[in-house]
């Protein structure tokens, strides 16, 4: 008996001596990657005095690089570190039976695939959930693999994302069981706070924010007409049919929506306007609702906007790099007005914001007036419109002008009261930048001289002017390749000889872009850079082609041409250029092909 007691204590001797020479090696490898040891010993008695895990400790005092961390602990623990998941391919029936509490809590995924059979940790030390996610699952072969807090996040948004269900599914849902009496059971309720109280109308709603969210969508319509009650999602720019509802839904599900806004929904003979903040998994998502009566009931417009999404910078607008490389030059001028031009909706804002990004150093005062503010900046002061106080483009400008700025933003040049002061402000040693409404950079000109403003104002102060459309780029799993006809090529200005040294996409549809066969969307732009030539024709004339002409004689590549760039790069097709740049064609060449 006292053999096998010695035995066993030999074996918890090497046991131990073996842990703690492991976890010896483990503090040598942090502290040559140049954690300190007194940050070392401060997260190890935190991980011992309220059961954290050492990583997060590490991680939470900014002691090392996570990707660093964690190629340490997977060569120290022989785990395999990936930096990204395979997102699109993951399976996520998990979702039914793991709740997504517990996956974040712990910082673990389920990670199955055709390839790979594992559970994604943050933790190596961390092993205790892990476990219990392969009894939950049924699965004790699951492999464990080192990934990043954000990919294991994002998997896990994902994958929850991916498995909720649409408003389609539910009102199908409810359809088969109970829609007749669940919809005459809201209609017939009297109060509005009450049936917009109703458990399956405010799940509807719901669904069709996240799923729009989910879609990628950029504004959800919600359209009464007099038989139904018309859903729509805008995405990339594009109106899709989502969902038709019998017309009595119309009432409860806009008063839903006007509770959320802060609306009057006693109201509804008059135009009403309203925000919604919301937090879906880990995004913020800020919604604009727009309330408009009509002839069948109030029509509602939310446009949702991401607030979490990054600022882009000015190398992921689509630009070449030669002409990233002049508007960086442009927007480090001391003084001047640089114009961004394009209709509604064609991305000058976000330009603007990359464009201030990539200037704003602590050195430099930069203040905006928008309307309305879309991404808070860093460093930079911003200033909401507010017409009801009189806090207008014009009577804000003069303010931000006391305000000793650098540069300055004006969200849009709509009179010309703000015109001459974003001219005189940039006279005096200010940069300004600022956006207008007109078909192409050339047009800017005339639409500043047609407010009243002098030519020689405009020659003078007007550095550059910046047209720009947005065209849906080719989803990369699913486009294929084609040839155009000679129809096509002749739209596009191409010669026959470009089929021989170039290879033409076109879209085809699958489940990851919603069969569309578009996945996202990119800029084309022209930029007409104000030199001595240009001044003295303004000066002559203010008509829109004979400046176009001689920019495009001085190298100006237009719209059109920055497009077919695109479409050669395949990035997007012959009928997004054309979709986008058509109504810039000379009316006469119109006519011709017609």
């Amino acid at each position: 008996m006292s053999t096998i007691l010695s035995a066993l204590n030999a074996s918890a001797d090497q046991s131990r001596s073996a842990a703690e020479s492991k976890t010896a090696s483990l503090a040598d490898g942090l502290l040559a990657a140049g954690v300190a040891a007194e940050t070392l010993a401060e997260a190890r008695d935190a991980k011992n005095r309220n059961g954290a895990g050492l990583v997060g400790e590490l991680l939470r005092r900014k002691a090392i690089d996570e990707v660093r961390l964690l190629r340490l602990l997977a060569e120290h623990f022989h785990l395999p570190f990936r930096r990204e998941l395979p997102m699109e391919s993951i399976n996520i029936d998990f979702t039914q039976s793991v709740p997504i509490a517990y996956l974040k809590k712990h910082k673990i995924v389920p990670v199955i695939t055709a390839e790979t059979r594992a559970i994604a940790i943050n933790d190596p030390a961390n092993f205790q959930p892990a476990d219990d996610l392969r009894v939950l699952l049924e699965m004790p072969d699951l492999s464990l693999v080192l990934a990043p807090q954000d990919a294991i996040l994002a998997a896990i948004n994902l994958a929850y994302d991916m498995s909720r269900a649409s408003a389609k599914d539910y009102f199908d849902e409810i359809s088969e069981e109970s829609a007749d009496d669940l919809i005459s059971e809201i209609s017939e309720t009297a109060d509005l706070l009450d049936e917009t109280s109703d458990a399956p109308i405010i799940k509807l709603v719901n669904l069709l924010v996240s799923g729009a969210i989910k879609d990628r969508a950029s504004d959800i319509h919600v359209e009464p007409y007099s038989a139904n009650l018309k859903i729509r999602y805008r995405i990339d720019g594009i109106l899709y049919d989502i969902l038709s509802l019998p017309r009595r839904i119309q009432s409860p599900l806009v008063s839903r929506i006007k509770i959320m806004a802060r609306l009057n929904i006693a109201e509804k003979r008059l135009p009403q306007d309203g925000r919604i903040e919301l937090k879906i998994a880990d995004r913020l998502v800020d919604v604009r609702v727009s309330v408009l009566p009509t002839a069948f009931g109030e029509r509602v417009v939310l446009r949702l906007l991401d607030k979490t999404s990054s600022i882009l910078r000015l190398r992921d607008l689509g630009m070449h790099d030669e002409r990233i490389r002049l508007l960086e030059k442009l927007i480090k001028s001391p003084y001047g007005i640089i114009l961004v031009t394009g209709p509604t909706g064609s991305g000058k804002t976000t330009t603007l914001y990359a464009a201030l990004s990539t200037i704003n150093r602590p050195e430099i005062n930069i203040i905006t007036i928008e309307d309305p503010i879309e991404y808070q900046i860093d460093g930079v002061g911003q200033i909401q419109v507010n017409p009801k106080i009189d806090l207008t483009f014009a009577a804000g400008l003069r303010s931000i002008v006391r305000q000793d700025p650098d540069v300055i933003l004006v969200g849009e040049i709509r009179d010309r009261e703000t015109a001459e002061i974003a001219i005189q402000s940039s006279l005096t040693g200010h940069l300004v930048f600022s956006t207008l409404h007109t078909n192409d950079a050339a047009s800017a000109v005339t639409r500043l001289i047609d407010m009243g403003v002098e030519p020689f104002l405009v020659t003078s102060s007007v550095v550059a002017i910046i047209a720009q459309r947005l065209v849906r780029v080719l989803c990369p799993h699913c486009k294929e390749i084609y040839t155009p006809d000679e129809e096509t090529l002749a739209n596009l200005g191409l010669p026959g000889s470009a089929l021989r040294d170039n290879t033409f996409y076109r879209k085809k549809g699958c489940n990851l872009c919603m069969q569309t066969g578009f996945r996202g969307r990119t800029a084309i732009f022209e930029i007409l850079v104000v030199d001595d030539a240009v001044r003295k024709l303004v000066l002559k004339t203010s008509d829109a082609n004979q400046i176009n002409e001689l920019a495009v004689e001085r190298g100006l590549l237009t719209l059109q041409q920055d497009g077919i760039q695109k479409v050669l790069a395949g990035t997007t097709t012959t009928e997004e250029v054309l979709r986008v740049t058509r109504s810039l064609a000379r009316k006469e060449d119109i006519v011709q092909e017609t």
